[in-house]
């Protein structure tokens, strides 16, 4: 009985030891998860890669004795760790605020691809923006990329409209003698939701030549990611583009248009890395039951179903 008992306490220690490690691994896959969540394009795919890569290889290095090598990749992670939060910024500012309100299912939900805007909408938009840039009159559009914003991001969310889009009437939304000029206007597919949006500033220093229109532009962009801004300077009639908290300047009309129908139409740069929650979870199921077949040597599933 002694002799079973010991046993027992033996094979406890070892099942709470595959335990935890179990819950090590299913942790650092669910951030991982996130992580891919929140950087949501292919193009900056390869950076991340490349820092689990460093970490990986700093954990390996420790583990098999190497202090110095150990101590470099160490250096090299936390490095690497503060140039991607400065060049992820504002995925990283919109994480902090999903956890900070208690939006956790949000934090494992991929973002939608894309909604393509049709071509008559693209064209009204750009018609406008080259009349209201021939006749230097100021303006700044919101243009939803994907899911719709959430008003709380703006500082005053405006007087609605849900009107169609057109480019007469963005035309009269944004003369100089009209009570919603100032501000900006939000369109969502077709349709415009709302003028006269007071937006937050940007933090970051700019060039003097940038107005308020301007500085709105970079400051939505870099807080809310599934949205563009078209500006016109009312000083100079020239046309720019926000986009993540980037100012591209001055554009040309064709220019501008060339990018709104590659930012507004669903490409392959553009697609979510991370999959469903669902699917994700059972890949990693279906290969962590292949691996440990293999190690038990037993046969797998797809064998099992061809006998």
């Amino acid at each position: 009985m002694r002799d079973w008992w010991k046993q027992w306490l033996t094979n406890l220690g070892w099942s709470q030891s595959l335990l935890l490690g179990t819950l090590d691994i299913m942790l650092v896959l669910a951030l991982t998860y996130m992580i891919l969540v929140i950087i949501s394009e292919r193009r900056t795919l390869w950076m991340v890669r490349g820092f689990i890569i460093l970490m990986l290889a700093s954990a390996l290095s420790g583990r098999l004795g190497l202090p110095l090598l150990s101590f470099v990749l160490e250096k090299l992670v936390i490095g690497c760790a503060v140039a991607m939060a400065v060049a992820l910024q504002s995925e990283f500012r919109r994480f902090l605020e999903q956890l900070g309100r208690g939006e956790f299912r949000q934090l494992f939900q991929p973002d939608r691809l894309a909604i393509p805007k049709s071509d008559s909408v693209i064209d009204e938009i750009v018609e406008a923006v080259k009349e209201l840039s021939k006749n230097r009159i100021g303006a700044l559009l919101i243009v939803e990329t994907t899911g719709p914003i959430d008003e709380r991001d703006f500082s005053v969310p405006g007087v609605k409209l849900n009107a169609e889009v057109s480019k007469e009437l963005i035309q009269t939304i944004f003369q100089p003698k009209t009570l919603l000029h100032d501000g900006a206007t939000l369109i969502r597919g077709s349709r415009i939701v709302s003028s006269g949006i007071i937006l937050p500033l940007s933090g970051r220093t700019a060039s003097r030549q940038l107005g308020t229109r301007h500085r709105a532009a970079m400051g939505i962009t870099e807080r809310v990611e599934n949205c563009i801004c078209v500006v016109v300077s009312e000083e100079t009639g020239s046309i720019s583009l926000a986009e993540r908290g980037t100012l591209n300047r001055p554009l040309t009309i064709r220019k501008l248009k060339e990018s709104l129908e590659a930012l507004l139409s669903p490409t392959v740069d553009r697609e979510a890395v991370a999959p469903g929650l669902l699917s994700f979870v059972r890949r990693i199921g279906g290969k962590t039951l292949a691996l440990v077949s293999r190690l038990l040597g037993l046969p797998s599933t797809a064998s099992r179903d061809k006998k």
